[in-house]
This record gives C-alpha cells, structure tokens and sequence, in this order.
C-alpha cells in the first residue's frame, strides 16, 4: 500500500491568504492550481490560477484548510516545495522556498528548477 505524501506545504500566511482568494473569487473555486512554465530570463517560473474543479492527474494538497492543485507537468519540479506569502515594503506575493530551485533571475521573477530524480517519488511513499 503506497503511503500519502504532500508535493508541497503551505506556511500559514500562504493558507490565509488563498482562503481571502477564494472568499473574495466572483465565481465559486475550490482552491487554487500551481504549476511552472518555461520562460524569464532564468527559464522557467511559477503559474498560479483559480481551479474550479480536479483536473485528470492532478495532485492535490490540503494542507491548512486549502486545496492546492498540481499540475501533473510539475509535480517533480515542486518537490518538497514551500509556499509562503510575504508581505515587504514593495510587494506582496506568494513565495515558493524551493529545494530543487538552483537559481533565479535578479527581478526575482523566474528561476531554474532541476526536476527531482522520478526516484523520490518512491522514496517519498508515492
């Protein structure tokens, strides 16, 4: 029997903040989906985005009250992820303190993930 894993955690600012999301949404949505896409000048970054419902394949975190869907493109890139939300005198977003990040770019808005090796899938329960 596989054991239950979570892709990624959620610090508590990272949960209130997608509960006043999901309070606030015009339409309802059951939580929100992460995901990453090429692009930036480091290659890659992170989506967010409103998910109504499971999508085939998804992973689902419930972590602190909230769904967090993953997209199936990026579980291995999302690993052991954090999402935290931080509020600076400049911004306010949403964080991913993430192990398998090598680097980012100097705005902060893209980085390079090396995806986990398929094997921590296994060693994780999955």
């Amino acid at each position: 029997m596989a054991m239950s894993f979570k892709v990624m955690s959620l610090t508590d600012a990272a949960a209130d903040r997608i509960k006043r999301i999901i309070a606030e949404a015009e339409q309802p949505i059951a939580g929100v989906r992460v995901g990453v896409k090429n692009g930036g000048c480091a290659g890659m970054s992170y989506t967010m985005e409103y998910a109504e419902e499971r999508r085939p394949g998804e992973d689902v975190v419930e972590d602190r009250g909230v769904r967090v869907f993953i997209d199936p493109k990026a579980v291995l890139f999302l690993l052991g992820t954090e999402m935290d939300f931080q509020t600076t005198k400049l911004a306010s977003q949403f964080v991913f303190n993430n192990p398998n990040q090598t680097s980012a770019c100097g705005c902060g808005e893209s980085v390079a993930i090396t995806p986990a090796a398929p094997e921590a899938l296994q060693a994780v329960g999955a």
